[in-house]
């Protein structure tokens, strides 16, 4: 489980690259590359990371739905994922 802070930490850069979208665009589209050098670091969507939903992992998350691979594991065990079960041959 991450700590709180750092999912934290996560959600404020969502928050910043949002507010900064517009303005990085139009920054982007007239090459004004000094301005983007003036925004702040957290405002660019390089720097977002994906994290589990329920847990923050960073590592093996599966975008399609938003969770770790660990957590998938466990849910489609127990049929808590519509659609999905465990393949058996």
């Amino acid at each position: 489980m991450a700590k709180e802070s750092i999912k934290a930490r996560e959600v404020k850069r969502e928050k910043l690259v949002l507010k900064y979208a517009a303005k990085r665009a139009a920054l982007k589209e007239a090459g004004d590359y000094i301005g983007l050098q003036k925004l702040p670091k957290n405002a660019s969507p390089v720097r977002l990371h994906n994290r589990c939903k329920l847990t923050g992992r960073p590592k093996g998350y599966m975008r399609q739905f938003g969770i770790s691979r660990i957590n998938f594991r466990e849910m489609a065990l127990f049929g808590l994922i519509p659609g999905v079960r465990k393949a058996s041959w």
